[in-house]
């Protein structure tokens, strides 16, 4: 069982830690992800998470939505066009905070949420209730989530919810990485994504189309470095500066929900790895666009492309699509989802 510590702080914070060195730091804010120490080819450890100087000040940094740095995203993880969908002949209107749609749980979301951690089972888990109407949302949701670190370097997450009214949920993770530790933007990194298809958006993010990744920048499907990709002349790529889509995630229809892995990045400088494993339909590349100005840890200021994000959970406005029933969840049903990010060393 890897050793578990916990540090007094307002909000309690947590190190998982593995036979290895590993070092994963988690907090009761937002069930946060607050750092992640691993080593590269030479053993020189450094922090793969891009992050907040105090993590409890992310509130005085500017930019309130990047409290989403490494925590866990609900009620609806991703977009909802306008705020607005149906549940039951009924409009609901959630919390809006970019550009007219709800992102990430609206400004008042889970991550800004304190979770109660308590050390259980070698890991680390963390509940929290959201009440009927937090966010828009209807219902009364009680969520756990656990975090286990495993001497391969893997760090399981694994999501379960359950509500009293019928409610959408939709949960994330949003780590924010750099593999090379912060000595240089990931233009360097090399993606793949195993996915035939990814969600083409318009102007502000809300998916307008399936389309097909061959043949376009957004064609990982054999790794390929970030950098180049953002620097094609596609108009997807153009509108917001590099990648913030959603790749559909090929599944097996006699296995729904079953655990598969769906992508991996590689640096080159470090020699560092991460793949991500799922059991979800979608996957949300995000090239770090947005990070210009956003202050960081060790007198760093942040700039664009300087992380990335890989995301798993529903599509984007999902509620407003063919697939909003999926999405609903009922009394007597159980939420559940797992993703597992492992960091390693290329062979």
């Amino acid at each position: 069982m890897p050793p578990i510590a916990a540090s007094a702080a307002r909000a309690q914070q947590f190190t998982l830690t593995n036979a290895w060195g590993m070092r994963v730091t988690i907090s009761e804010r937002g069930a946060a992800l607050v750092s992640w120490m691993a080593p590269d080819r030479y053993g020189r450890m450094a922090d793969v998470l891009l992050g907040y100087p105090d993590h409890e000040q992310l509130r005085l940094n500017g930019k309130l939505h990047y409290a989403w740095f490494g925590a866990i995203i609900g009620r609806w993880a991703n977009r909802i066009a306008h705020g607005r969908f149906t549940l039951d002949g009924r409009v609901v209107q959630a919390d809006v905070n970019d550009r007219g749609n709800h992102l990430h749980g609206g400004d008042t979301g889970f991550h800004a949420a304190h979770w109660d951690g308590e050390l259980a089972h070698g890991g680390l888990a963390l509940s929290y209730v959201s009440p009927d109407g937090h966010g828009g949302f209807p219902g009364t949701l009680a969520v756990q989530v656990f975090y286990q670190l495993d001497d391969d370097g893997s760090l399981s997450i694994e999501y379960q919810a359950t509500c009293d009214a019928p409610t959408p949920v939709n949960l994330t993770s949003h780590p924010c990485f750099n593999l090379n530790g912060g000595s240089a933007d990931v233009g360097d990194h090399m993606l793949r994504i195993d996915a035939d298809y990814y969600l083409a958006t318009d102007d502000v993010g809300i998916p307008i189309a399936r389309a097909e990744v061959a043949g376009t920048p957004f064609d990982f499907r054999q790794p390929a470095a970030i950098g180049p990709r953002m620097r094609w002349p596609d108009p997807q790529i153009r509108a917001i500066g590099g990648f913030d889509h959603c790749y559909c995630l090929p599944s097996d229809p006699r296995e729904p929900g079953r655990l598969r892995k769906v992508a991996q990045v590689f640096d080159p400088g470090s020699g560092r790895q991460l793949d991500v494993s799922t059991t979800e339909a979608g996957l949300q590349f995000y090239s770090g666009n947005g990070l210009t100005g956003i202050r960081g840890r060790h007198g760093v200021t942040y700039s664009r492309h300087d992380g990335f994000c890989l995301e798993a959970g529903a599509y984007p406005d999902q509620l407003n699509g063919k697939g909003a029933a999926a999405a609903i969840l009922r009394p007597g049903q159980v939420y559940r989802q797992t993703t597992v990010y492992k960091v390693s060393l290329q062979a």
